[in-house]
Parts: structure tokens; C-alpha cells; sequence
């Protein structure tokens, strides 16, 4: 999942809640990160990308501490993706 900052959208809020839901467009849905870039830059043309890109694969986890799984560490504990079917 590709999530971007914005005046509207501070990259904070990606990191914040323990449960953390998203909606996304099934049409949305690509199956490399070269896409990712490719939609990136057709939304938002040359020279005027966001100023953050956070790629999120699942829940947040670190084994840092002591070599214990940590959930939550750096972020949500839990991903919830609910992919909407196009019209």
C-alpha cells in the first residue's frame, strides 16, 4: 500500500492509530512498486510529487528489543484493507 503526504494528509497519521483502515479501488491495485511510480507520476505530473511516500506491506513489527517480536513498534498493529469493486 502506497500512502502519501499532503496538507490535508500529514504522514503522522499513518503512524498513530493501533488499528488502521484503508479503502482502496480495486482498480487501484497493481502488483509491483515500477507501477506504484507509474500512477504516482500520472496523478501527480513531473515535478510536483508528494513530499512522502510511506509503502506499507502489513502491521508494524520489530525484534530489536531483546530479539522479541514486537506488533506496533513503528506504527499501526494491526492493517485492515478493504478493496471497493469498480463501477
Amino acid at each position: 500500500m502506497a500512502l502519501t503526504s499532503g496538507s490535508d494528509n500529514p504522514t503522522t497519521l499513518n503512524f498513530l492509530p493501533d488499528n488502521h483502515f484503508v479503502m482502496v479501488a480495486a482498480s487501484d491495485i497493481v502488483g509491483d512498486y515500477e507501477s506504484v511510480w507509474d500512477k504516482l507520476r500520472v496523478r501527480y505530473g513531473r515535478g510536483a510529487a508528494p513530499r512522502t511516500l510511506n509503502l506499507i506491506t502489513g502491521p508494524s513489527r520489530s525484534g530489536d528489543i531483546e530479539q522479541t517480536l514486537l506488533l506496533g513498534a513503528h506504527g499501526p498493529r494491526r492493517l485492515h484493507i478493504v478493496i471497493v469493486k469498480d463501477a
